[in-house]
């Protein structure tokens, strides 16, 4: 076969002018623009395929890396029509074995796909088009989970719940004289139009409200697979089939009993039940889904001419002048155009107190104006904004399997296998007893045994609680981690920039007689604002927090020796120098602090002298208490001197202190630690940190560390805050409880239920109650984590557009 040419960026097919309409096959267009843009029309199948490989619109959800001159890429999709782990287990399986293709995974409770493929190999549309072939649709996120489609997934379902419940009540009201009645009371021509009745009324029930569950078992079947749907499939039908063999010859093998109202009833629940499924799972991923998807679709871009144009956000370049309405998400980094915005960074940060920034200031993609219109000159877009690293981490976190996630779903399997097998040895030994009631007991087991629970019960608690830590800020990078935290013993912390702020701040100043502190940092102050030595800007932070104006008359311009200090003669002779202690002149005897110091000297000798501290953070102390009460050891490690380290961890509180350590060293303690027995959970920032993040059983960066700290660790904590360490192992261990829980009352729900069907004391239609009420139960148990992070009370602007 004749090899396709190649192009860049992974696409196979060049497109001059990409289509910026993404719709939905079946839908007829509508007026406006959706998710991509303008409408142009509807589109076929095909116009979905060829935006797929759209070099454009492929960037939002595909990355490309090379690795000696070979191109890989890695896309992350939504799948569309998934309900359960089988079916995730179908789309891989159809995506492994292609040619081009390395890896695919499927996320069940997200229904995310993460492919890894290679471009000189295959396209991104092919890929598609064999996931379609079994039934499913690949979208890209941002159509996925637009509004629009969100609505089309709910009319749907709701649609089939009503005809379900309608038909059902109808059947009923058929039904219920033959339960009121002794037999011979109903003449047999009105029980024969009755059965007539609810068989007319089945019809729709069974070819429209059942077409979900029919589609999936013929695709997994298909295949060769046996899906959560196949069981339920297999009950519907041949309940429905022996009740129209009775309705159609009541003297005929099957007797004339006549399931329709447990038929009709069962699929009620059923659906009702994947209703409630549905929306629940998107509280469950949707906080993610929100915080991964607000940037507009949208927006207008001033024109040479200065008016403004509507234009999608994948349409603009780096230089461009956009104005963001009031509400809207800023598309892109940049720098404040117009005087002054008003702004939310709670994904930044997870406070969303109102920030003010001036002209020429930096404003950051993903965070919300709260003013009125805000002109924005953009400088970074897509995948090169911070935004874009905040969505990476969620997305991959969001379409990890988690252990316990996938020792579930490897049990299901065989155990649908094991119900299949319940279900025909039931119907054999009833029937040897009483076969009118075979049929309703092997349809019982079929429905009731259905592994919906046990495969929801660890991803729906784990989404949870990234939700809610999402909402706070604090990012989870793999949900592994969570099963891993809630085991820790200890807690070990670096020191500069983790416990302490990357700031010198001013701890003390010591003047000469006949000199005002004011008056000392103000000069200090004007000598030091030039300069980038962290000494110089803790004098020149802690001279503006005073509010001491850097004034210095009659004084040229400062000179900078490095590392030593500034000075600046005066006009009429003299020199004033701040610096180091053998800079200035001071004698030794007034040096005796270990502590970062400058001095001010004159013409006349010592000035004054600024002595400076790390200034530890607000909440570290209490962060540090909060471990102790929660059973959990703590280490500050710092390659900082002996002094100045166990001067903090006294600060702080910590339990040890390990000081002057080296990166090595600092490995060594940990695995030193990991050897007596501790589970460690490392905290740390700087580039340093990269090895013993990767060492310790879990890790946290805080969101300003090194890209090698970030890379390394479970968690990033994007504001800073060191109790957010507390709030997270908190719900950590939460999660770990719940999960236990969902996975003891799916084997609780099953040790009870299926003898009951296997004993005949559970009709068709309680089966499929219970079974509902099982995933639900799961569910919701899963919900109750997402209020147990604190979230800042001003959190009002960032709950209100998520609510929009």
């Amino acid at each position: 076969m004749k090899p396709e040419p190649h192009y860049p960026h992974g696409m196979n097919q060049a497109v001059a002018e990409p289509p910026v309409g993404l719709h939905i096959p079946d839908r007829p267009p509508t007026a406006g623009a959706d998710v991509f843009g303008a409408h142009r029309g509807p589109l076929t199948v095909t116009d979905n395929f060829n935006v797929l490989d759209d070099p454009v619109e492929q960037r939002e959800f595909t990355e490309v890396t090379e690795v000696d001159g070979r191109a890989t890429a890695e896309s992350v999709l939504m799948v569309q029509g998934m309900y359960c782990a089988a079916c995730a287990d179908t789309v891989e399986c159809a995506l492994q074995d292609l040619p081009g293709v390395e890896s695919a995974q499927v996320h069940a409770a997200t229904r995310r796909l993460t492919v890894r493929w290679d471009p000189a190999l295959t396209r991104m549309s092919h890929l598609a088009e064999v996931v379609g072939e079994t039934g499913y649709r690949l979208l890209p996120m941002a159509q996925a989970l637009s509004v629009s489609e969100r609505l089309r997934e709910t009319r749907q379902a709701l649609w089939r719940l009503f005809v379900a419940g309608f038909c059902a009540m109808q059947v009923m009201m058929y039904a219920w004289p033959a339960y009121v009645t002794e037999p011979g009371e109903i003449p047999a021509d009105i029980d024969q139009l009755l059965r007539w009745a609810s068989w007319l009324l089945s019809l729709p029930v069974v070819f429209f409200a059942s077409g979900p569950f029919f589609r999936s078992a013929w695709r997994d079947l298909k295949f060769g697979r046996v899906g959560m749907d196949t069981p339920v499939s297999v009950g519907i039908l041949v309940t429905f089939l022996a009740s129209s063999a009775a309705t159609f010859d009541p003297t005929g093998p099957w007797g004339h009993e006549v399931w329709f109202d447990s038929l009709t009833m069962f699929v009620f629940f059923l659906l009702g039940g994947r209703y409630l499924e549905l929306k629940a799972r998107d509280r469950t991923a949707g906080a993610l889904d929100s915080l991964m998807n607000r940037l507009p679709q949208a927006c207008d871009r001033q024109t040479a001419e200065g008016s403004f144009e509507s234009v999608s956000v994948r349409r603009l370049s780096v230089g461009d002048v956009v104005r963001v309405q009031a509400g809207q998400a800023f598309p892109g980094d940049g720098v404040v155009h117009s005087e002054r915005a008003t702004v939310d960074e709670a994904l930044l940060t997870g406070e969303s107190h109102p920030l003010t920034r001036l002209r020429g200031e930096p404003l950051v993609a993903g965070s919300y104006n709260l003013g009125g219109p805000v002109l924005m000159q953009v400088q970074r877009l897509g995948r090169d904004t911070r935004f874009a690293q905040i969505v990476a981490l969620m997305e991959k976190a969001s379409t990890e399997k988690p252990r316990l996630a996938i020792l579930a779903d490897r049990i299901a399997a065989p155990f649908l296998v094991l119900v299949l097998l319940a279900a025909a040895v039931a119907a054999w030994y009833w029937w040897q007893i009483d076969h009118t009631k075979a049929l309703s007991v092997a349809v019982a087991v079929l429905i009731v045994t259905c592994p919906c629970a046990l495969s929801l019960a660890t991803p729906a608690a784990m989404l949870s609680a990234a939700g809610a830590l999402a909402r706070r800020g604090i990012l989870v990078r793999r949900l592994q981690a969570f099963e891993t935290l809630a085991g820790i013993s200890a807690v070990v912390f670096d020191k500069t920039g983790t416990l302490t702020h990357d700031r010198l701040a001013m701890a003390s100043v010591t003047v000469r007689g006949g000199t005002t502190e004011a008056e000392a940092l103000a000069l200090a102050a004007w000598l030091a604002q030039g300069s980038l030595h962290p000494v110089s800007r803790g004098i020149a932070r802690a001279a503006a927090e005073a509010g001491a104006d850097a004034v210095a008359p009659g004084l040229g311009s400062v000179q900078e020796q490095a590392g030593q200090g500034m000075s600046a003669q005066r006009d009429g002779g003299g020199c004033v120098k701040l610096g180091s202690a053998a800079f200035c002149g001071v004698e030794l005897d007034q040096d005796v602090s270990d502590a970062p110091r400058a001095h001010l000297a004159d013409e006349a000798g010592w000035l004054a002298t600024f002595t400076l501290e790390e200034g530890v953070r607000e909440d570290a102390q209490s962060a540090v208490s909060a471990l102790r009460e929660l059973g959990i050891r703590t280490w500050l490690l710092s390659g900082d001197r002996a002094a100045a380290a166990q001067r903090v961890g006294d600060a702080v509180g910590v339990d040890e202190v390990i000081a002057g350590a080296t990166p090595e060293h600092k490995l060594a303690e940990v695995t030193a630690l990991q050897s007596r027995g501790h589970r460690l959970a490392m905290v740390g920032d700087g580039l340093n940190d990269g090895p013993v993040l990767a060492r310790a059983d879990t890790s946290f960066a805080l969101g300003h560390a090194a890209p090698l700290a970030q890379a390394q660790s479970d968690y990033v904590i994007q504001g800073g805050q060191v109790m957010d360490v507390v709030h997270t192992l908190r719900l950590a261990r939460n999660t770990l409880r719940i999960v236990r829980q969902n996975l003891l009352w799916a084997a609780l729900y099953n040790a009870v239920c299926v003898p009951l069907a296997l004993l005949g004391y559970m009709p068709p239609w309680l089966a499929g109650l219970g079974m509902a009420g099982s995933s639900l139960l799961v569910i919701g148990n899963a919900l109750r984590l997402a209020g147990q992070v604190p979230v800042a009370p001003s959190d009002k602007p960032d709950a209100r557009v998520l609510a929009a």
